[in-house]
């Protein structure tokens, strides 16, 4: 697939970012979502400097509310709105007025909700069109006309944009159309459907961001404050070549013209779904780099917007499925044990206010798209959207992640190894390869199947017949494709799947060994 793409170099910035026509931001626009109470939406763009901004707020015909600014010398203008309750439809008009001449600009039919930005690459980037049960999907878009849509367009940047260099959807209200333009396009439907079960719980506008480019790194999207400090140096990776159906792998390249332009925006939160580019690129500094690009983002975002987007604003990701082919190295399993910075969990104290879906249970061999993109997004996105509830929300009693292991137990006379989890667990079948024991205490060693034999209620039951007296490690799940469709061993009682994870009897004071 040819997909286009637009670079900007950075001696076009100025003339992009800084022309004298009064105007907001180009991603601003009719039908959008502007955040709702209790942040305060910002709006910005650009004018005449020294030039006098108005900014009025209306809701059918009446008065709301009445700001002022004044364009700098960089030709920017910028107000903060005062908070305001979700609905609409509202009318927002600016006006400039400079010596004698007066210039107006207009927004209809913008909403107040809950902004959410969408980002990664494919799997984030299949649009509706290509899931299970699209044309479904497709023709119930018209149910959710207050869950609006925005996706920017394929650009590259050697230097941090002020605005988008393009815009694939401008804001929208959701039609079959627009979610299910092609491939791999426009509009991302793990962003759709997120935010569709956003709308069902929480009854207010929801409005969507798609900034996503199939096959692109994690450096690609990192700002290089980000780089430096994972100890990645941007002259030493900047003439990364794209592979074949790849995007830019050049560091910061996405950072600077698909995510920084959004950096003023009032945001509620941001979901990910990224890793499968860094399985065979900086695969063991993604422990670094993911959770240093969470903060980075949040820093830029919250300050961008004068301290209205939370300076911890929830995060959520999707833990990497599965790939269908048999790989020498361990690749996939250490990437999505370095997306929890290697805690196994989320959020943790490494990765505050952010939330995982798990989903090493949704491979899906028969995708026209590669095993690398399964179509079940119906369960990713409910995933993420538990995990929303809990942590963006605060249904903090709701259980968003499948039961993890408290304490590991070895009978080294009986050969027997039991794991504890910290909620009931469900067993769906025995498996006498997806638990392994590590039979030495060294860095390196050799990890050999274990059999389950038992579950019962918060535990399950190995039997270690290969090492049972020097037992230095355990690990689950720690393949590329650890488990058939819905058919991993262990999951909670609310159908989620138990994680991957990997622990060592001498670096874990859970461990028993008696």
């Amino acid at each position: 697939m040819v997909v286009p793409r637009l670079f900007l170099a950075p001696v076009l910035l100025l003339a992009w970012s800084a022309g004298a026509q009064f105007r907001f931001a180009n991603y601003y626009g009719d039908h959008m979502v502007l955040q709702k109470e209790p942040s305060c939406a910002v709006l910005w763009g650009y004018g005449t400097p020294g030039a006098n901004i108005t900014v009025t707020v209306s809701l059918e015909q009446n008065f709301t509310m009445k700001e002022i600014a004044e364009v700098r010398a960089d030709s920017k203008w910028k107000v903060i709105l005062r908070p305001i309750a979700p609905g609409g439809p509202y009318r927002i008009e600016a006006r400039q007025c400079y010596e004698q001449e007066v210039s107006n600009v207009t927004l209809n039919d913008v909403y107040f909700g809950d902004v959410w930005l969408c980002s990664g690459q494919s799997n984030m980037e299949m649009t509706v069109s290509q899931i299970f049960n699209a044309s479904q999907e497709l023709a119930e878009a018209k149910q959710y006309p207050l869950v609006r849509v925005f996706a920017a367009g394929l650009v590259e940047s050697d230097a941090e944009l002020e605005e988008l260099g393009a815009i694939d959807l401008p804001w929208s209200v959701p039609t079959a159309e627009n979610l299910g333009h092609g491939d791999f396009r426009y509009f991302s439907a793990v962003c759709w459907l997120f935010g569709r079960h956003l709308f069902d719980a929480l009854q207010h506008p929801i409005g969507l961001i798609d900034s996503t480019w199939g096959g692109t790194p994690i450096e690609a999207w990192s700002s290089n404050r980000v780089l430096h400090e994972c100890g990645l140096s941007k002259d030493t990776q900047r003439n990364l070549s794209l592979v074949p159906n790849g995007g830019p792998k050049s560091p910061s390249v996405l950072w600077n013209a698909m995510i920084h332009p959004f950096a003023d925006m009032t945001l509620r939160g941001a979901i990910w779904y990224q890793g499968e580019e860094n399985t065979h690129m900086n695969t063991d500094l993604y422990n670094c780099t993911f959770p240093t690009l969470i903060e980075d983002w949040r820093r830029t975002f919250h300050e961008g917007s004068m301290r209205q987007t939370q300076l911890y604003f929830p995060f959520g990701f999707v833990q990497l499925c599965t790939n269908h082919h048999i790989a020498p190295d361990d690749n996939f399993a250490r990437i999505r044990w370095h997306q929890t910075a290697d805690f196994g969990y989320a959020p943790n104290k490494k990765m505050p206010n952010t939330f995982m879906a798990v989903t090493i249970d949704l491979g899906d061999n028969s995708s026209p798209y590669g095993s690398i993109h399964p179509r079940d997004k119906q369960s990713v996105a409910y995933r993420l959207y538990l995990g929303a509830l809990a942590v963006a929300y605060g249904k903090k009693s709701l259980v968003f992640q499948g039961p993890y292991p408290q304490t590991v137990e070895v009978n080294a006379q009986l050969g027997l190894i039991k794991v504890t989890y910290n909620e009931p667990i469900e067993l769906r079948q025995l498996n006498d390869n997806i638990f392994e024991v590590c039979c030495s205490d060294q860095p390196v060693c050799k990890w050999s199947p274990v059999s389950m034999k038992v579950s019962m209620y918060y535990s399950v039951f190995l039997l270690n017949t290969v090492c049972p007296k020097t037992v230095g490690g355990l690990r689950y799940a720690w393949m590329e494709w650890p488990c058939e469709y819905m058919l991993c061993p262990l999951y909670n009682v609310q159908n989620l799947p138990a994680p991957p994870f990997i622990t060592f009897a001498k670096d874990n004071p859970a461990w028993i060994i008696w």
